[in-house]
């Protein structure tokens, strides 16, 4: 009870206000999503909508924003084009059941195999990736699109030094807003997106034959977006723990997010996550508990439905300013000295993930490189074994697997003692191949003539050596 008090009433003033500014800021993105995805806008708003709502109540990261995104709605591109909207509601319910069995099954755990290198090269590229969706909505535009920008930086930059009672980003928006409508300045505004339905969401089951000729077609998608949904969700998740210096539970987020993806598919959503740059603003204007989630989500369905009219009308260099800002705040200027100062494998992995995330938009790609990269690394790193002799004894140091039995045993292709101790005290067996480089050193100097003797096993090594030999395990 007293948990659900604090996540829920601990932070009230500062969670609305938040979640204001949040809502705000989600309708250019909602809206910019869903035509990346070839969707009428309202998919998008229904989804950001229906997720925010509901993954306030069922998810694990309280203050953390999830909504529809850019990650997901690349991968959507070509089951839109081909199949259709109804398809893609059926992709985004089946998307939500995967991670709902993700959680269930503990998915999380899998987090501690990224490095902090990839963390590091993930959120750069998202900075990276947020200011580059701006980039269309203030160059090239003109003059005054530039000043609205720029006078947004200086509010939200200077406000907060001297007055923190209201968010500074939601102080630029209405303030600005006022402004440019009252002047009629030539601006582009969120109405210049796409036009917005002043209506609730209506619950639906998508028009599509319940076979296995549609979960053929729909199965590829959503574990492809099951994945990136819950990457970007769980490392969205571990940049707000360390921003607020919080824990959270990440399977029961994974199990949410599967949950409010399920639901969101029967309203006419489109499959979404968390957003770790709303999750930043949700952060840096106040919000802290699961109350800023709830009311971002309500408070854009109120945009939507009753200030529908005026929030057509507010200019998108505002919530451009805002979203730079966002930026600034998510890039981890330490990279440059993480660059120059770091191992040079960690700097190269941390690059790597930024480039590849930055060249292909897709997250998981460049995450999943940056771990495959971590882990070449860390083989090539710990394959490097030595074979000291002494008096006849062979000491091996290091660790015997599959990537350093080749050194092991050029090490003893030149050996010609009558009596040969292996000694592994400094070692250890990993795996068959290690085990298989041992019997083929002892066989080729038996072949010589050679008496061959092992010691110093350690009791695992022992036990896997003896069953590949086919006989009993040492207990």
């Amino acid at each position: 009870m007293q948990t659900i008090k604090e996540q829920w009433f601990g932070n009230i003033r500062g969670d609305i206000l938040s979640g204001i500014v949040v809502a705000l800021a989600l309708i250019p993105e909602a809206i910019a999503f869903s035509i990346i995805a070839g969707v009428n806008p309202m998919v998008g708003l229904y989804a950001s909508f229906c997720i925010a709502v509901i993954i306030a109540f069922v998810g694990g990261r309280p203050g953390m924003i999830s909504a529809a995104t850019g990650a997901m709605a690349l991968l959507m591109v070509p089951l839109v084009k081909e199949y259709g909207l109804d398809y893609l509601l059926a992709a985004t319910i089946l998307t939500g059941v995967i991670q709902i069995l993700f959680g269930v099954f503990k998915i999380a755990k899998l987090m501690k195999f990224i490095p902090n290198a990839v963390m590091i090269g993930f959120v750069n590229s998202l900075a990276i990736l947020i200011f580059m969706a701006q980039v269309p909505h203030f160059i090239g535009i003109n003059t005054l699109t530039y000043i609205y920008v720029v006078i947004t930086l200086v509010i939200v930059y200077v406000v907060p030094r001297f007055f923190k009672a209201i968010p500074a980003p939601l102080i630029a928006i209405v303030l600005l807003s006022i402004v440019a409508i009252s002047s009629g300045a030539e601006l582009k505004t969120i109405g210049d997106l796409g036009n917005l339905t002043q209506s609730l969401p209506s619950f639906l089951i998508p028009n599509v034959p319940f076979n296995l000729d549609t979960l053929g077609i729909i199965f590829p998608y959503s574990i492809a977006l099951a994945i990136v949904g819950l990457l970007e969700s769980l490392l969205t998740a571990s940049i707000v723990d360390d921003m607020t210096g919080t824990d959270s539970d990440k399977n029961k987020e994974a199990r949410g997010q599967g949950i409010a993806n399920f639901i969101n598919g029967f309203f006419g959503g489109m499959a979404g996550c968390a957003m770790i740059g709303q999750s930043v603003i949700n952060v840096k204007s106040g919000g802290r508990g699961r109350l800023s989630t709830l009311i971002a989500g309500l408070f854009l369905i109120f945009l939507i439905i009753v200030l529908g009219e005026l929030v057509v009308k507010i200019p998108m260099p505002v919530l451009v300013g805002i979203m730079i800002m966002v930026c600034i705040g998510t890039f981890d200027w330490g990279s440059f000295k993480y660059v120059i100062k770091a191992p040079k494998t960690d700097a190269s992995v941390m690059l790597v993930t930024v480039i590849i995330v930055v060249a292909t938009h897709d997250l998981s790609k460049g995450v999943i490189a940056g771990v495959l990269l971590s882990a070449i690394f860390f083989v090539a790193k710990i394959s490097k074994i030595k074979v000291i002799e002494n008096n006849g004894s062979f000491i091996v140091e290091g660790q015997l697997f599959f990537a350093s039995t080749e050194s092991f045993i050029k090490a003893f292709e030149k050996v010609e003692n009558n009596q040969v101790q292996i000694d592994f005290t400094n070692s250890h067996l990993w795996d068959e191949s290690a085990v298989a480089s041992v019997l083929k050193v002892v066989r080729k100097l038996e072949e010589k003539g050679s008496s061959v003797e092992i010691i110093g096993l350690n009791a695992s090594s022992q036990k896997l050596y003896n069953i590949l030999l086919g006989l009993s395990p040492i207990h």
